[in-house]
């Protein structure tokens, strides 16, 4: 059962039309991705969620009803665009914002020293937001969004400002929630994040949904009849009737090649013939990434 839909969205600014008969169904205890490119309309629709703005068609529902105003309590929400107060001291801005959601003093306290300690940022409570780096900033912004533990949170670009290291560290805290119950909507350009830690995605372009599925079953689909096999050692391997080479390289005793198909055919017939050229380690389909998708979608529909 999804937690949340939002059936035929229709959203327009004068002349312009942001979303244009868009629908997406979010599975309860999911990551959901919420991608395309600058200006394709996502930003609009995640507003939309949280009653920023209203749809102008289309309706939008929470556990199978009707969303409505006091929905945006069970809903967390971390913006692209920060929202901190810059002369408020960490701590008081935190507990300040876990209050205007309903946390009583004494249980956001609570709560505030568990994540403060989980994020290794115990020693901020007393800092002015200013005095922090980006990266800091966004680390408090991310408790302010969790802290009263929505069953809905939406993050727009929640890695900007941060080093690998606590991208990272970001990233394994939002499998957390889903594993704790969360539902997640994720809007990103960076689509290795998607293969990471997207169950499912609805890709929109110029304001339409383009592309919508589950990341395992988006790259099966537009897979390109392409395998990649791994040799113990150098081989002999030329292309035939049945295959082009892509791409090949020869390291740590390994060769690697990249082949491509002229039609599609069983995968144990390609087989059979290059276990003539040497040992095989491994044969696997060689799916696309979700960048190769992404832009190959866009650039078809443009």
């Amino acid at each position: 059962m999804p937690l949340f839909e939002a059936k035929n969205i229709t959203k327009t600014f004068g002349n312009f039309t942001a979303l244009d008969n868009v629908s997406i169904s979010v599975p309860e205890q999911s990551i959901y991705g919420l991608l395309g490119p600058n200006g394709a309309g996502k930003t609009t629709l995640i507003r939309i969620i949280n009653q920023i703005t209203g749809p102008d068609a289309g309706e939008l529902f929470m556990n199978d009803r009707k969303l409505v105003p006091r929905d945006v309590q069970i809903i967390g929400y971390l913006p692209e665009e920060r929202g901190l107060y810059k002369k408020m001291k960490v701590g008081e801005q935190a507990l300040y914002f876990a209050q205007l959601k309903g946390l009583t003093k004494a249980e956001a306290i609570k709560r505030l020293r568990y994540w403060f300690k989980k994020l290794d940022i115990v020693d901020w409570w007393g800092k002015k937001v200013e005095e922090l780096s980006k990266g800091m900033q966004q680390k408090v912004q991310f408790i302010t969004t969790v802290l009263h533990e929505p069953k809905l949170i939406i993050f727009d670009e929640p890695f900007t400002g941060f080093d690998p290291v606590n991208a990272n560290i970001i990233k394994n805290e939002i499998l957390f929630l889903r594993e704790r119950g969360a539902t997640i909507i994720f809007s990103t350009h960076n689509m290795g994040s998607v293969e990471e830690l997207c169950d499912n995605i609805t890709l929109i372009n110029k304001a339409k949904t383009i592309l919508e599925g589950s990341v395992d079953n988006i790259r099966r689909k537009w897979a390109a009849n392409e395998y990649e096999l791994v040799f113990e050692g150098e081989i002999n391997l030329k292309e035939n009737g049945l295959f082009n080479i892509l791409n090949s390289q020869f390291e740590d005793n390994r060769s690697t090649i990249r082949l491509k198909t002229e039609k599609v055919m069983p995968a144990n017939e390609i087989l059979s013939t290059v276990l003539k050229s040497g040992k095989i380690i491994s044969f696997n389909p060689a799916l696309p990434s979700m960048n190769e998708i992404f832009i190959r979608v866009v650039e078809t529909r443009n």
